[in-house]
């Protein structure tokens, strides 16, 4: 399956960051949202549309997923690596960076989603 990886989108503020993952049939759009004091907290939710931005809804009829507990922890870890020295400097392979956060992404879809 092929994927586009769009991360900060132009929309984004420092407390409020889109990213968005473009599939052959489908996008997801993930909000992070940073609020407190530093180390701020993270609250992360996705939502998942059709090329022509109509919302798909959840097995059970809701429309956002919030990703939380050790799904948060790894979605961090995730991005860590994606805003490393490494990462920017092609120290790290970076199509497998990228595919480490699709893939985890795309696990979360197939587990809330019917995608038929």
């Amino acid at each position: 399956m092929n994927y586009k990886l769009q991360l900060r989108t132009p929309e984004s503020t420092p407390n409020l960051i889109f990213n968005t993952i473009f599939f052959d049939a489908f996008k997801v759009n993930i909000v992070e949202r940073y609020f407190g004091p530093a180390p701020k907290s993270c609250e992360v939710l996705f939502k998942v549309r059709t090329l022509d931005d109509k919302i798909v809804n959840r097995k059970d009829g809701n429309v956002r997923v919030k990703i939380k507990d050790n799904d948060l922890e790894t979605y961090k870890s995730l991005l860590k690596i994606i805003g490393s020295y490494e990462y920017k400097n092609k120290l790290i392979s970076r199509n497998d960076a990228d595919q480490n956060l699709v893939h985890f992404i795309l696990r979360l879809v197939i587990i809330n989603y019917d995608l038929n």
